[in-house]
């Protein structure tokens, strides 16, 4: 049987594979582009000839739990498994969704049960238990900005391509966590570049529309390496083209790179391995923007600096300020570039 809590891409590739499938799979979980990604998968299972008779697709509140059950133990036709997918199974209470535990405890070898919990944790222990013991359990978590990057790195190198530091912190300011969004670019640039090719800042420019040159990346090296006429370029650069550059991502990544030089700062273990484990990095490449920021930025003006930023947060929402928010953009990096370790 298939591993009881794969990831996402165990599960596709176990899917693709098509042995050793499971009777029931549960899918559930707060991000929903992986379990649609899944579903569509689950229905590939069965050949387009055959899926008048041999993929049934219902939706929990509306058919109920004794449909499911009755349509779980017909027999294919004509095929190896059907394959029987419930949709919105969060839409109906506990109780009801628990009834399928019977079911799940002596499933039809034949059927393939797919339940779909989109957007939510499944409710149901006595099914959970079902699930666990016999089938695979599958949680689509949200993906946190803090992750996004070795998702990225992770979804660059499935499409067979390599990628630079730079590049991949562009994708990230640029896209940021819309895990949609994200297959839909790489994917894109896959097919543009072909097998083997390096994804670089002038490709994501020509073909997803980013700078190479003015972007959050950018910002961050002119702050963390204090080269202010680069900072206010690119700050200026955001002013004239706004669509592409909104403040809430610029102010986003100087959040990250600052409440993680804190963290820089307090580690306790002041070695390579004690740093990583500490930023949750995977690479060794990522720490030498922040042994640069340590030694220009000390712990008092870091503090200062994260306060600044949420002071700006604050300002950008209209409470105590009606500035342009550009503006307030460009007296916060001011402030970062200035900040003494004054903390009141």
């Amino acid at each position: 049987m298939a591993s009881s809590n794969p990831t996402f891409s165990e599960l596709k590739r176990q899917l693709a594979a098509r042995v050793k499938l499971a009777p029931v799979y549960l899918l559930h979980g707060e991000e929903g582009y992986y379990i649609d990604e899944l579903v569509k998968d689950f229905e590939a299972l069965v050949p387009e000839e055959e899926r008048d008779f041999n993929l049934y697709i219902l939706y929990a509140p509306e058919s109920g739990v004794e449909t499911v059950m009755d349509v779980c133990h017909r027999y294919p036709m004509m095929a190896q498994r059907q394959v029987v997918i419930v949709k919105e199974a969060q839409a109906i209470r506990a109780d009801q969704l628990n009834k399928l535990h019977s079911y799940v405890e002596r499933p039809n070898e034949t059927t393939v049960l797919v339940i779909s919990c989109r957007g939510s944790q499944a409710k149901g222990k006595e099914l959970l238990a079902a699930v666990k013991k016999n089938g695979v359990i599958f949680e689509s978590k949200r993906l946190s900005e803090r992750n996004v990057v070795p998702v990225i790195n992770d979804l660059i190198k499935e499409k067979g391509l390599n990628v630079d530091p730079k590049s991949l912190a562009m994708l990230r300011d640029y896209i940021g966590a819309d895990l949609s969004r994200l297959y839909n670019e790489i994917g894109k640039l896959a097919l543009i570049l072909g097998p083997g090719a390096m994804v670089t800042p002038e490709a994501i420019e020509r073909n997803i529309g980013v700078s190479k040159d003015y972007n959050n990346f950018e910002l961050v090296d002119a702050i963390v390496n204090r080269n202010p006429a680069k900072a206010f370029a690119i700050v200026e650069y955001f002013r004239n083209n706004p669509k592409n550059n909104p403040t809430v991502m610029t102010v986003s990544s100087l959040f990250n790179q600052f409440s993680n030089l804190l963290i820089y700062h307090y580690t306790r273990e002041k070695s390579q391995s004690g740093y990583m484990d500490a930023l949750g990095m995977r690479n060794a490449w990522g720490l030498r923007v922040y042994e640069v920021a340590a030694r220009n930025y000390n712990v008092r003006q870091t503090i200062e600096i994260i306060s600044a930023i949420r002071e700006f947060d604050t300002r950008s929402k209209g409470i105590g300020s009606r500035q342009n928010e550009y503006d307030l953009l460009k007296d916060l990096v001011d402030r970062i570039l200035t900040a003494r370790g004054f903390i009141g």
